[in-house]
C-alpha cells in the first residue's frame, strides 16, 4: 500500500502530549531528551506539565510539536519495524510540520530541527509588533470567496491575505488587525458563515513576516540539509521535493507564503497514495483529510495503543 505520513502544525499542542509514549518506550523518551539537550531547556517538562500559556508560545509550541511527532516516528522505526523503503512514499507537514517531515525523512537531525524551530518561532513572533496584526478563521468560505474577501479588505497599504487553505470551509486569513476587522464585515455581507479571530501573536504566513523570512534565510544558509529518504511535499509548491537547495528556498518562502494544505491532500491520490497517517499530537490533520477527501483512509498516531494498532497494519 502506498502511504503518506503527515505532521501537525501549531494549534495541535496540548499539555501532556507524548507523555504516555515516553513513559512506555525508551526510544520515545530519548527523542525528548535530544530536544531538551539541543535547546538547553527542559522543554519536555513544559510539554508534559505546562503551564499551557507557556507551551502555546510560538517558540515553545513549534519545537514541542516536532518532538512529539519525531518520538512517534522513532518508536515506529525502532520498535515497530517501520521500513522507509516499504511503508511510505511521501511525507508532508502543516507549516512547522514541514520541518518535522524533513526530520522524519532524515533531511535534518532532531537537534538541528529543534534549534531551527526555536529560532523560527522567535523570529515570527518578533516580526510584527504585538497588537498590530493577527489571524482569523474564515468559516464556511471556499478559497475563491476567501480571496475576494482579502482583496477587498486590503486597503490603504494594510495587508490581508489567505494564510492557510486548510480544507473546504476552513480557511485562515492573516494581516493587519484593521484589515481583518474589515474582512469580518465584508465576509458577513457576502453571506459567509463566520469570521473568528485566532489567539496568535502575529500575522503568520503573510508579507508581514518578511523580517522572519530574512532571518530564516540566513539561518538555513548555514545549515546542511540532506536529501530526504522520500520526497517531502512543500507547503509552498505543493510538489514533492528532494533537492536540498530547493527545500531550503521553499522553507524561507513558507514563512510569508500560504500553506496550501487542501491542495496537498487533494493531490495525494494522483500521486498514487492510498492512505494518510498523521504522526504526533492530536487529530487536526486527520480531520482535515477526511473533509478534503472522504474516501481517502486517514488515521492518527500518538499513544502507545495507536502505535501498536498501526504497526499491525504494516
Amino acid at each position: 500500500m502506498s502511504r503518506a505520513l503527515t505532521f501537525p502544525g501549531q494549534g495541535s499542542q496540548a499539555v501532556g502530549m507524548g507523555k504516555p509514549l515516553a513513559e512506555a518506550l525508551l526510544s520515545a523518551r530519548e527523542v525528548f531528551e535530544e530536544v531538551d539537550e539541543a535547546l538547553k531547556q527542559p522543554l519536555s517538562r513544559l510539554i508534559w506539565e505546562g503551564p499551557e500559556a507557556d507551551l502555546t508560545l510560538t517558540e515553545n509550541a513549534q519545537p514541542a510539536l516536532m518532538a512529539v511527532s519525531l518520538a512517534v516516528m522513532r518508536v515506529l522505526e525502532r520498535d515497530g519495524k517501520f521500513d522507509w523503503t516499504k511503508h511510505v512514499s511521501l511525507v508532508a507537514g502543516h507549516s512547522l510540520g514541514e520541518y518535522s517531515a524533513l526530520a522524519a525523512a532524515g533531511a535534518l537531525s532532531i537537534s538541528q530541527t529543534a534549534r531551527l524551530l526555536r529560532a523560527r518561532g522567535v523570529a515570527m513572533r518578533k516580526a510584527a509588533p504585538v497588537g498590530v496584526s493577527g489571524m482569523a478563521a474564515l468559516l464556511g468560505a471556499d478559497f475563491p470567496q476567501a480571496e475576494e474577501v482579502t482583496k477587498e479588505a486590503s486597503q490603504g497599504g494594510e495587508v490581508c491575505v489567505v494564510a492557510n487553505d486548510n480544507a473546504p470551509g476552513q480557511i485562515v486569513i492573516s494581516g493587519h488587525k484593521a484589515a481583518l476587522e474589515r474582512a469580518a464585515e465584508i465576509a458577513k455581507a457576502k453571506g459567509i458563515k463566520r469570521l473568528m479571530m485566532l489567539p496568535v501573536a502575529a500575522a503568520f504566513h503573510s508579507p508581514l513576516m518578511a523580517p522572519a523570512a530574512r532571518e530564516m534565510e540566513e539561518l538555513l544558509g548555514r545549515e546542511t540539509i540532506a536529501p530526504p529518504r522520500v520526497p517531502v511535499i512543500s507547503n509552498v509548491s505543493v510538489n514533492p521535493e528532494s533537492d536540498p537547495a530547493t527545500i531550503k528556498r521553499l522553507l524561507v518562502e513558507q514563512v510569508t507564503g500560504r500553506v496550501r494544505w487542501r491542495e496537498t491532500i487533494a493531490g495525494l491520490r494522483d500521486r498514487g497514495i492510498a492512505s494518510v497517517v498523521e504522526l504526533g499530537a492530536g487529530k487536526v490533520l486527520t480531520t482535515m483529510a477526511k473533509r478534503i477527501d472522504k474516501d481517502l483512509p486517514a488515521t492518527s498516531i500518538e499513544t502507545p495503543q495507536e502505535v501498536e494498532a498501526f504497526v499491525k497494519t504494516l
